[in-house]
């Protein structure tokens, strides 16, 4: 505790030094007043910026590699054994090990991408023909893609001021045919799985968590990815932890796993998943090939070890800011089911609308700090391939039924989506911001905001 109020105080002080009035009390911010921000000319208007040039976050993951990752990959050159199997001493299993071993779950299996991770997911759980699986709205494609080429039909829910799906929107969404929720823990912050499993329980469906924007997020103690009946991971280049491409599947249950096995191995079942599982279950099935290499787990084995001090720094960051900033009057930021378990990607704010939202992130860049919307995903419905139904056959089983075809996607499906996702806009935490960095970015919004929404 003692550190952290040292910190906040050589952050206060730094900030006093650039003109912001600022105090501490009790261990906690008084942020810089409104009326010193306000005294200044915005630089889009001609005044002086906070900050030349342009602050902006950088991937996390590399910004980490050192001669750990250097270290695990001479050794799998110098074996000259790049493929899984075949040999002892696996990089790639050490890394499912250690990676079921930090979230929480029985088992964790390395696969190509987070895509073929979902792709993996939906085999586990037998998703096909005749299948809905609800999904937010608002996330990445391969969410929506994963579903279709299952030959399963997805039905979109509106997300909340989380950006991640609405529990409140999940039940009326629910028919005799859904099999699975899909809850998307989207830019850093944790869905709200509570309300999320007991609706499952309900109806007695499945819980997909897709982890892949939130690797070492929390909710309540509980890593995402621990919770759901199964999930999935991306160590893709704009990942917590990344090698530049891969993905993981987490479950606790041995049948979803020796599914999840077989589907991305070709329907074989190896050493030594054989004698984990006991010899299986299951005959084996039509599968793919996800197989991760020696490669990519080496470096996955090093990045694991870091992805605590990556959150712990940006939560910090993005802590600082939060609180450099929350007595603006009117104020309100994105709502987090879980904000000591949000992994602290980004900082957003709701302006009521977007004509607001995108004057603020004009000013804001024009101060030299990086802003935009939510990124890194889309409101999928309003996709021309999505709401027109697009897929690698015409006759494809995810629309060739009434039901499928009857379902409407587009922006009628999902008006409160596009809503919060054009309303809203900030910036987004990197875990080597320094205390000037973060001075930078407060002393930026404290100047622009107030003046953006006449407050």
């Amino acid at each position: 505790m003692h550190s952290d109020i040292t910190s906040r105080r050589h952050f206060l002080e730094a900030m006093g030094a650039a003109g912001a009035v600022s105090m501490l009390r009790g261990g906690g911010w008084a942020s810089p007043s409104a009326e010193a921000a306000e005294a200044e000319k915005l630089a889009i208007d001609g005044g002086q910026p906070v900050r030349e040039g342009t602050l902006s976050a950088s991937p996390y993951g590399p910004q980490f590699y050192d001669e750990q990752e250097e270290h695990e990959l001479i050794e799998v050159l110098r074996s000259r054994s790049p493929f899984r199997w075949w040999h002892s001493g696996s990089k790639v299993l050490q890394f499912e090990e250690a990676l079921a071993k930090h979230i929480g779950v029985k088992y964790a299996l390395g696969v190509t991408s987070g895509t073929t991770a979902l792709f993996t997911a939906m085999a586990a759980l037998e998703i096909g023909p005749g299948d809905e699986v609800i999904l937010p709205a608002w996330t990445w494609y391969a969410d929506y893609d994963a579903i279709v080429l299952a030959g399963a039909l997805p039905i979109f829910a509106e997300i909340d001021e989380s950006f991640n799906i609405d529990p409140n929107d999940i039940e009326a969404r629910i028919t005799p045919r859904t099999k699975a929720i899909i809850a998307v823990h989207l830019q850093g912050t944790v869905a709200d799985l509570d309300p999320i499993m007991e609706i499952a329980k309900r109806h007695n469906l499945y819980v997909l968590e897709d982890c892949a924007q939130c690797c070492g997020g929390k909710y309540k103690g509980k890593y995402v990815g621990s919770i759901g009946h199964i999930a999935i991971n991306s160590f893709q280049l704009s990942k917590t932890i990344t090698s530049g491409e891969g993905g993981g599947v987490l479950t606790s249950d041995p049948e979803l796993f020796e599914r999840a096995v077989r589907f991305h191995d070709v329907g074989t079942i190896r050493s030594p998943y054989d004698e984990v599982l006991k010899g299986g279950l299951l005959a084996a099935f039509a599968s793919c090939n996800f197989r991760m290499n020696e490669f990519t787990g080496a470096v996955l084995k090093a990045q694991l070890t870091k992805l605590e001090t990556i959150c712990e720094r940006l939560r910090r960051n993005n802590r600082m800011v939060r609180e450099g900033i929350a007595d603006l009057p009117g104020i309100k930021l994105r709502k987090w089911p879980d904000v000591e378990g949000d992994v602290g990607v980004g900082v957003f704010i709701d302006f009521g609308d977007r004509e607001h939202r995108d004057r603020f992130l004009r000013a804001l860049r024009a101060e030299g700090i990086a802003a935009g919307g939510p990124a890194g995903s889309a409101i999928l419905p309003t996709d021309p391939r999505i709401e027109n139904k697009v897929t690698v056959h015409p006759a494809w089983p995810s629309f060739n039924s009434p039901e499928g075809k009857a379902v409407q996607y587009g922006a009628a499906c999902c008006p409160r989506t596009i809503d919060i996702i054009g309303r809203f806009g900030g910036v987004i935490i990197d875990p080597n911001f320094d205390d000037a960095d973060l001075r930078d970015i407060v002393t930026a919004i404290r100047k622009v905001y107030p003046r953006i929404m006449g407050t």
